[in-house]
């Protein structure tokens, strides 16, 4: 597979504290909204209990993370192309062991991830929900932090606990929200503000609204037959909303932050000091 060399990859962890908000949905249609617009885009699996992206894209993947790490496979060859420019690093229990693995697949790994470089406009970090220490490293490492809430009173509550936890142990202050399942925009800002109004008041730090996701009709239907809503009802109010989402990451190239591209995230994934 001949990936070329193109700009620093950006990476964006989509996440949450609570599962069943819709993470795998919004970060399958975002990355073919991406590809749509003629990005090359990679996905990270991260979600060890519930990895269904590719089944999402109608495929099966049968290598993770783990084969790399056990020197069965290279990490160009579990990379599987899911739908034209894009592209999926299945990452099974073995992202769960990245942060434990030696000096020396430390730097097998890291010397694949520089070949894959600059060959992706974007990467998408797809985490498991909840404050497990392999969730934190996953979202420290992205550039950005796209964080899925529901009006469920839980998914607020968590969602609150995961950006405190990773404020105060990790030090990141730069989190995006986008309320998922909203019945509308008014249902959408409320829920944003209060927990915006909390992480200002505890943590002093300011969240960035991007819109909301309702729930209609095909949506579900989409979800429920694992499909791409983009592909299965395009012009429906989830999608349009999803393409508006995404809009908001692709409609500008440059970011204010200190954290490098795809070889950065690896690294500090990693823990990298070789």
């Amino acid at each position: 597979m001949v990936i070329p060399r193109r700009k620093r990859t950006r990476t964006i962890s989509v996440t949450s504290g609570k599962g069943g908000v819709g993470k795998s949905t919004l970060i399958s249609n975002m990355a073919l909204k991406l590809s749509q617009e003629g990005h090359r885009v990679l996905i990270l699996d991260g979600d060890l209990g519930m990895a269904n992206i590719d089944v999402m894209f109608g495929v099966r993947c049968h290598y993770t993370v783990e084969h790399v790490l056990a020197e069965e496979k290279t990490l160009k060859e579990i990379l599987v192309e899911i739908y034209p420019n894009v592209f999926l690093i299945p990452g099974g229990s073995g992202v769960y062991g990245l942060q434990r693995i030696d000096t020396y697949h430390k730097k097998l790994l890291l010397d694949e991830v520089s070949e894959l470089e600059g060959g992706f406009d974007y990467m998408l970090i797809d985490t498991a929900s909840g404050i497990d220490d392999n969730v934190l490293y996953l979202n420290s490492a992205a550039q950005e932090t796209l964080v899925v809430v529901t009006p469920e009173p839980a998914s607020l509550t968590d969602a609150y606990a995961l950006i405190k936890i990773l404020n105060i142990r990790l030090g990141e202050n730069r989190f995006s929200v986008v309320v998922n399942m909203a019945l509308d925009e008014r249902e959408a800002m409320n829920i944003y503000r209060r927990l915006s109004d909390v992480a200002q008041k505890f943590l002093c730090i300011s969240l960035d609204y991007k819109g909301f996701v309702p729930l209609d009709a095909n949506l579900r239907a989409a979800t429920k037959s694992q499909q791409l809503v983009l592909q299965m009802s395009p012009g429906s109010p989830s999608s349009y909303a999803i393409r508006a989402l995404t809009e908001k990451f692709s409609g500008y190239t440059s970011i204010a932050t200190s954290k490098g591209g795809m070889q950065f995230f690896w690294e500090q994934l990693v823990g990298a000091t070789l």
